[in-house]
């Protein structure tokens, strides 16, 4: 048998299957034995059918990126043999139902659970039962996660996974490692837990992927974490309810995808103006228009940082793993009431439904208090203030004017020209404001070793340009807040630059020319897919030649 500290499985069969509940499941499993996991879902816009896979890739580090080569191959049907034997490694394992013929170890999954009167999606327990006994992982750890994490006909689901682990035999010996066990979450769901630490009251949402887990989450859990949770009809009435109820003083989140913020890209300058707080994530997906609904892109990055007309100040993070998501959320909700902006979260697919052995102790998120008016003297809602921010009042507290139309401190419509000037510039000085409090925050990261050669990277795709870059021996600059954008120029100064970015135009490389840092060399990847370890180091050694 052998042994291995980074083993990658690859699971596949067709919508409806249960994959991606399986491959979390074996990221549970092994989490158990103290390895870390990053699971990557790829799956097609349709409820029944297509082909689905996943790939859970487990090592004694901390891991954020697949390989395209793979340990064990996981096929509930045939296609996923016929698609996917050419990634399998030559001493590799390929395990399928025995329903089809291929080459590999035959297990009558389908039979089984039909045996033992159970329904056809109990085919994923079969296969997990036996995946277990490959891995070599005591039977006892699998009844651990199934009691825990299959509510429903747990025993049914045991049964069948037993019989099928006992098919089997061990091909590999997975080793307990001393480190602690670490959940495993997904991106969507480490961005939901970071809004609630930071003190969200409601949250909308309208239900477009890849965003949509979060709504589901935080519904699923709302009277936990004391919560108002609601669906609108449409992305228009999700940023107008919000607005309405944080002028009322709860703290919202809204959340949705390129598609879906078009739609709210009015209320938020309604958010600018009025001075309303707001925390927005936008998960991105391959556009333009529908484009493909459950694949990943990093395209809207300039859309984000533009959007809406006229000019004022916003805050906007691209977190790269669920620790930066859990953690920036909650900052983006401080930021947005601290200094009454709207605040965006940019994620994309690729990190938002990836699932990740995620570590608490890594950030804390608290709530941190705004500025609330202390009820002497006459309330004015737009008070000129040397921060530009005004004290905040509650209706019920005091009379509270918000307005769309550029106004006075009252809030009260005004056409005067000193006066709109006035307030123009009250609004524009919490930049300022916002750059020095970003100055006690991480704003970028540095990775890699001193090379002459730094490779930009942003958001989810820092996975993979990690772990390349310490194969290569080369640096890494990852920018985390995008807007205001912090003076990286000390660490690429001087250096051979390459944006690597999963869209076709460079789009972080673009926003560095415009901060005075020019970026020579751009390797992209835009088929809609995330960048894979193996690949990305295999395009570098081009570049670098």
């Amino acid at each position: 048998m052998a042994k291995v500290n980074d083993i990658s499985i690859l699971m596949g069969g067709k919508a409806g299957h249960g994959i991606r509940v399986a491959t979390t499941l074996i990221a549970k499993l092994l989490s158990r034995y103290g390895y870390r996991a990053f699971v990557y879902d790829d799956y097609p816009s349709l409820i029944r059918g297509g082909h689905n896979f996943s790939i859970v890739r487990i090592s004694e580090k901390k891991i954020l990126a697949n390989t395209k080569k793979v340990d064990i191959i996981v096929g509930l049907d045939k296609l996923t043999v016929e698609r996917h034997s050419g990634e399998l490694k030559d001493e590799g394992v390929l395990l399928h139902d025995a329903s089809f013929d291929a080459e590999g170890v035959a297990v009558p999954f389908k039979e089984i659970v039909k045996e033992l009167k159970g329904i056809p999606i109990m085919r994923n327990s079969a296969a997990i039962g036996s995946l277990a006994r490959v891995l070599g992982i005591d039977w006892r750890i699998v009844e651990e996660v199934f009691y825990k994490f299959i509510p429903r006909n747990t025993e049914l689901n045991l049964e069948i996974a037993r019989k099928c682990y006992d098919m089997v035999e061990s091909h590999f010996e997975i080793e307990r490692l001393s480190q602690k066990t670490l959940p495993v979450i997904s991106g969507n769901e480490a961005i939901a837990l970071g809004a609630v630490d930071a003190g969200m009251d409601a949250y909308y949402a309208y239900p477009m992927t890849p965003s949509t887990s979060i709504l589901h989450f935080l519904a699923a859990n709302s009277k936990e974490f004391d919560i108002l949770v609601v669906h609108p009809e449409n992305e228009i009435a999700v940023m107008l309810m919000a607005l309405g109820s944080a002028y009322a003083g709860a703290k919202t989140m809204v959340a949705s995808s390129g598609g879906g913020f078009s739609l709210m890209v009015e209320g938020l300058g309604l958010s600018a103006q009025s001075e309303t707080p707001v925390t927005v994530v936008v998960s991105q997906r391959t556009g333009p228009s529908t484009g493909v609904p459950t694949y990943t892109m990093q395209s809207d990055l300039h859309f984000i940082l533009n959007a809406g007309h006229g000019e004022f100040t916003r805050f906007v993070a691209a977190p790269g793993d669920a620790e930066e998501a859990y953690y920036y959320t909650g900052l983006a909700m401080n930021i947005a009431w601290k200094l009454q902006i709207p605040a965006f979260i940019l994620a994309d697919k690729h990190l938002s439904e990836s699932n990740y052995s995620f570590d608490n102790t890594l950030y804390e998120v608290r709530e941190e208090e705004a500025e609330f008016w202390d009820g002497t003297g006459e309330y004015l809602r737009y008070r000129d203030s040397q921060s530009g921010v005004s004290s905040l009042a509650f209706p019920g507290d005091a009379v509270v004017k918000a307005n769309s139309y550029a106004h006075d401190e009252y809030g009260i419509t005004t056409e005067e020209a000193e006066k709109i000037a006035k307030m123009q510039e009250k609004r524009l000085r919490k930049r300022e404001v916002l750059v020095n409090e970003l100055r006690k925050i991480e704003q970028f990261k540095i990775y890699g070793s001193n090379s002459d050669t730094v490779v930009l990277t942003w958001g989810s795709t820092k996975g993979a340009v990690v772990e390349a870059a310490e194969i290569l021996g080369l640096k890494v600059v990852q920018p985390i807040i995008m807007e205001p954008f912090p003076d990286i120029s000390g660490q690429v100064k001087d250096k051979r630059l390459i944006a690597v970015e999963v869209n076709a135009t460079g789009q972080l490389a673009r926003l560095l020319e415009c901060n005075g840092i020019k970026v020579e060399e751009r390797l992209l990847k835009y088929n809609a897919r995330p960048f894979f370890v193996d690949e990305l180091v295999e395009r570098l050694e081009v570049v670098l030649q």
